[in-house]
């Protein structure tokens, strides 16, 4: 981007203020004008998740669009506060700016940050100094981790909270053995038949997994992801190869379905061994 363009940025975005405005305003957008706070959360959600799958696509201009869908929720619900004289979007910016500043002391201030790890620790620092100062009654290190995430996003990002006050394993290895013992006390309460009792098993073996995860540097959200591509991949060779043969799923033996999957796996590693990728999977 050139140097010119970047200038233009303040006055780009007053106009993108004026142009919520204008379609929030007397003689606007009849669906504008009707939306609330809570109208709008289905779509910050649903921007989110499209700008997500853009970034995985690598798709620069879906990036740049969707970017855009995103900020259009932020500029909305500030003009909407806004007209409701609770706050503007200049306190918004305000805000994040002088937070960025706050929670970086070691490029605004004397601090050092030997590495991201250290980064992040004066980034918890920081935020628990802000909540203390400000009397937030209740709080605790995990009171910013929004509970609507997903279950495996979020029990990552509380692992890593954790991690960052220092409560975690030294290394990967009690991990392991702690997935192992979870796994066991899951069988053993399979062996009961007790529901409330195998949930929680399961439960904490998918915690457990998911602190694993941690220590290898795989984010868990993305590698279950993952894992459901490569199966509906595989199971849509399935269908295909029973479909040339006249045949649906429901008509198919679970023997011919386990040959069309394995043969599914193989045409996989083969792409990916043409193309230098093989991972072992």
């Amino acid at each position: 981007m050139n140097e010119g363009k970047r200038k233009n940025t303040g006055g780009l975005f007053e106009e993108l203020v004026a142009v919520m405005a204008r379609l929030r305003g007397e003689g606007g957008c009849p669906w504008d004008r009707e939306q609330t706070h809570a109208s709008l959360k289905r779509y910050a959600l649903e921007e989110t998740y499209e700008l997500l799958e853009a970034i995985d696509e690598g798709d620069d201009g879906a990036i740049r669009e969707e970017l855009g869908d995103v900020l259009l929720q932020v500029v909305f619900h500030a003009q909407m506060a806004s007209e409701e004289r609770r706050f503007a979007i200049e306190e918004v910016m305000t805000g994040l700016r002088d937070k960025l500043v706050r929670r970086h002391p070691h490029v605004f201030g004397d601090e050092q940050a030997a590495d991201s790890g250290a980064v992040l620790r004066n980034w918890e620092k920081a935020k628990a100094l802000e909540k203390s100062s400000d009397g937030a009654q209740g709080h605790s290190l995990f009171t910013s981790v929004p509970r609507a995430m997903p279950a495996l996003a979020r029990a990552q990002r509380i692992g890593d909270k954790a991690a960052g006050v220092g409560f975690d394993w030294p290394d990967a290895e009690p991990v392991w053995a702690k997935v192992e013992e979870e796994l066991r006390e899951l069988r053993e309460a399979a062996g009961t038949g007790e529901a409330n009792r195998m949930e929680a098993e399961l439960g904490d073996l998918l915690f457990s997994v998911v602190n694993l995860s941690r220590f290898l540097k795989v984010q868990a959200e993305e590698a279950l992801t993952g894992a459901i591509e490569r199966f509906q991949e595989r199971f849509a060779h399935i269908e295909r190869e029973l479909a040339a043969r006249g045949k649906t799923t429901s008509e198919a033996s679970l023997e011919e379905m386990d040959e069309l999957w394995e043969q599914a796996k193989a045409l996989a590693e083969q792409a990916k061994e043409a193309a230098g990728l093989t991972d072992g999977r």
